[in-house]
């Protein structure tokens, strides 16, 4: 058995990673009572302490509005945490897997974006996130950063767990329709990652650096939240009408990416992984949510 260190642990695709751990890895996950993101000097030890097969990174600070006024905290979290973790990792020669953000893109490119297009973050959170790549990417050769946008599970805060809780009090909702993207699965996403870490564990040569992923297809928050309530109203869930409103209807402390469409044609190539398309996966995810009941 294989020990991996997981960081962000209790998040969505962390607590997907635990599910999915195939059992010849031992995922060792602690909590943040336990590891503080922004103490260097505890991951250091942490990571010297046993000879870690593989590290991952799934911690981060996600509260995109509270960002913009909670700058160090952002920071310390998805720039600081990452780099020490990176320090630690490539002094011990051991791969390191790190979840980032579509964020990390202004949202100005027309078509789907690539690993290579130069990034221009719009807020702290994307900015913060993007020094935490940075750091990796400097600190530890042997590294995959996986970009990942919208996703969704049956764990934690979400915009599906949103939608199906405001549709218990609410009969009409404004939802965007002006920032596209590509709802995903954080299952989908744990199962990338730890795919990867197999191999990076297995093969020394595995290929390394940024790659993106996401589920197949894209919508605008407007039709996800539409396909949502499509899927609610077969299990017999309230379905309120959904009306289309520009994002200057909807202002927030933070600027969203108008598009936040990931490319996932190099991570097909380098590690033959092909993302579903993303209406399966809610299917998957409403089936958690909410069990048919026919009327």
């Amino acid at each position: 058995m294989r020990d991996v260190l997981l960081t962000g642990g209790s998040g969505q695709v962390g607590t997907e990673i635990i599910r999915q751990a195939p059992a010849e890895l031992n995922i060792v996950a602690p909590g943040s009572a336990q590891l503080d993101m922004a103490d260097a000097e505890a991951i250091a030890a942490l990571v010297a302490s046993r000879p870690w097969a593989a590290v991952i990174n799934c911690a981060a600070y996600t509260a995109v509005d509270k960002a913009e006024t909670e700058v160090v905290a952002a920071w310390r979290a998805n720039a600081l945490g990452p780099a020490a973790l990176a320090r630690a990792s490539a002094d011990a020669d051991i791969p390191l897997i790190h979840v980032s953000t579509d964020y990390v893109f202004d949202g100005s490119k027309a078509g789907f974006y690539l690993e290579t297009d130069p990034v221009a973050p719009i807020g702290v959170y994307g900015a913060s996130k993007e020094g935490g790549e940075q750091a990796v990417r400097t600190a530890n050769p042997r590294h995959v950063i996986l970009r990942t946008a919208w996703v969704v599970s049956p764990h934690g805060s979400n915009f599906v767990k949103t939608m199906l809780r405001l549709a218990e009090t609410r009969s009409e909702l404004n939802v965007v329709d002006d920032q596209r993207g590509c709802p995903t699965s954080a299952a989908d996403i744990a199962a990338t990652v730890l795919a990867i870490a197999e191999r990076m564990i297995e093969d020394a040569d595995a290929p390394t650096g940024t790659y993106h992923f996401v589920n197949e297809g894209e919508a605008t928050w407007c039709e996800f939240a539409r396909a949502i309530f499509t899927a609610a109203q077969a299990r017999g869930l309230a379905t309120p009408t959904v009306h289309p409103i520009p994002s200057s209807a909807y202002p927030t402390p933070a600027r969203r990416p108008a598009n936040s469409r990931l490319s996932t044609e190099k991570l097909r190539r380098d590690y033959a992984i092909a993302p579903r398309p993303w209406p399966a996966a809610l299917a998957e995810i409403m089936a958690a949510l909410a069990p048919s009941n026919p009327t």
